[in-house]
């Protein structure tokens, strides 16, 4: 039996910069075009020309994408003809094979939000519509608070349906644009909707403000749309949007889903999704979500030594698809609660080949216990449990010597300075580095990383990404936990740890931990 197509439309560029703190300059644009685009999304929203300067330039030029690029805007306004509505104006003449158009589909909003009577608003609909598909361009009408506008007067939000799809829109999106419906009544409006606008003229475009974004959307496709509307990892004005990282394979991977409809995203391209996620993330200089389903670092982590030795026979007894399918990986975590298993499954991932029979093994297994019991994490620190396996197994090379270090911080003309001096031994030579940065540990970073000899060329590419801090057992006096990231130029991250009663100390361990580690992932030898 023939499946039938969903349509993805990717409105991270509009809707989701309205996230606070995103605000994508015109080359950021580019290049998450390109990555939607690679992924196969049917419909790329690039944002709103006229709206701002950057969207109005990236509309000036024609964006060469397999995926259909969409312009956002308003219906025409009451009282104006299409020919003198500026903004409407923008939009036709906008570089795009389709427009999106915001119309209001809630009576409230009609009278409260536009000032002009129902009647108007069904006009403005109408004419924008026709005067789109004039210009030559593909027609999608975003119907507004639908979902609460339905609820409030259901004759009048099908009416706002019914006459964007008879002026010739090729899809009528439904927006639950507070976020605030559950998926039963998406299921049911959904299906009354149906009656009057075919399912397959019909998109969903839900908000997250009760967590059911991604309920929401599945919801609608079982009761008749055919367009999904939604984001990167979900981003978006308050609770956020749909996140069609979670959609994508859920359609793909399981088979209530997959085996009725099919997207653009083929097999090879759903095992970029991990990738174009973090990648994603790392644009917008944030830490990716370690608990995202399907592509978080976690998703497919086991802790407990009981689960791992069940994984390792099966995977299916603790994962609910492949890993791979979506480009992540399975991952046994190392930690007070590990047995053998999970000891065993991390070095065979990490290239450490040892007999379970080893005696080694109860020797790391009882040195993890015991550190993570002084307040080391190290399933959260995968860098410094390598190197801890490494050294207790086998060996890892001693590339340097701390000798000495010290920090101080002071005051100087209203301004807090902090410098740090280490003192480092490489073969028989001997640095003194000094470092000035934000913070002891930025200029302990500095200072460390300033000349490490023979070794510095393969460690400049490197920077402290994150830095994050957790006291243990309270107090002024409590050890500290300190937990680092780090990346190269390469796009490679990793995490160290470090524990000590002296922030600073345990801050010294990571950062030493991670100049260390990436040496040894370099593969560069001591001598």
């Amino acid at each position: 039996m023939a499946r039938e197509r969903i349509y993805l439309y990717d409105t991270t560029l509009r809707d989701g910069q309205q996230t606070p703190g995103i605000d994508f300059s015109l080359e950021d644009k580019l290049v998450v075009i390109s990555m939607l685009d690679q992924l196969g999304l049917d419909y790329i929203e690039g944002g709103y020309p006229g709206g701002n300067p950057t969207d109005t330039a990236l509309f000036a030029a024609e964006r060469r994408t397999k995926a259909t690029f969409t312009a956002f805007g308003m219906t025409k306004r009451a009282g104006r003809s299409v020919s003198n509505d500026a903004g409407l104006q923008q939009l036709l003449n906008a570089k795009s094979q389709a427009a999106c158009f915001v119309a209001k589909s809630w009576d409230y909003h009609v009278r409260v939000a536009l000032g002009c009577t129902n009647e108007e608003n069904l006009d403005s609909i109408r004419k924008t519509v026709e005067a789109a598909k004039a210009a030559g361009k593909e027609v999608l009408i975003d119907a507004e608070h639908f979902f609460d506008g339905y609820k409030a007067n259901p004759a009048y939000a099908l009416a706002c349906a019914e006459e964007a799809y008879g002026a010739g829109a090729r899809w009528v999106v439904l927006c639950d644009t507070n976020g605030g419906t559950l998926p039963s009544e998406v299921s049911e409006i959904v299906r009354a909707v149906t009656k009057r606008v075919p399912g397959s003229h019909l998109g969903i475009h839900a908000h997250n403000d009760t967590d059911h974004a991604v309920a929401n959307s599945l919801a609608a496709v079982e009761a008749g749309v055919r367009q999904i509307q939604g984001t990167l990892n979900g981003i978006g004005e308050r609770c956020g949007n749909a996140n069609l990282v979670s959609i994508i394979p859920t359609l793909a991977l399981k088979k209530h889903y997959a085996a009725r409809f099919e997207t653009g995203v083929d097999t090879a391209r759903l095992s970029q999704l991990t990738h174009v996620s973090r990648a994603f993330d790392e644009l917008l200089n944030r830490s990716p979500n370690k608990q995202a389903p399907y592509v978080g670092k976690s998703a497919f982590a086991t802790k407990a030594g009981i689960h791992a030795s069940a994984l390792m026979k099966e995977p299916e007894t603790y994962e609910h698809v492949p890993p791979e399918a979506v480009g992540n990986r399975r991952q046994v975590l190392v930690s007070d609660q590990a047995g053998k298993s999970n000891l065993i499954a991390e070095l065979q991932r990490i290239g450490i080949a040892v007999a379970k029979e080893d005696s080694r093994l109860d020797d790391l297994l009882r040195m993890v216990k015991e550190r993570e019991s002084q307040g080391y994490a190290y399933d959260g620190a995968e860098a410094s449990f390598e190197l801890l396996a490494r050294r207790t197994l086998g060996s890892v090379p001693k590339y340097f010597d701390v000798l000495s270090f010290r920090v101080i911080v002071e005051e100087r003309d209203r301004e807090m300075i902090s410098e740090a001096v280490v003192k480092v031994k490489v073969d028989d030579e001997i640095y003194l580095n000094a470092g000035e940065g934000n913070g002891p540990v930025n200029a302990l970073d500095v200072a460390l990383r300033k000349d490490l000899g023979k070794y510095q060329t393969y460690i400049d590419d490197m920077e402290l990404v994150d830095f994050k801090v957790r006291i243990l057992n309270g107090g002024t006096g409590a050890t500290t936990r300190v937990l680092i990231e780090s990346r190269d130029g390469k796009g490679n991250r990793w995490f160290t740890v470090g524990v000590s009663p002296n922030i600073v100390d345990a801050s010294f361990q990571a950062l030493s931990d991670s100049i260390t580690y990436k040496l040894v992932r370099e593969g560069i030898p001591a001598e």
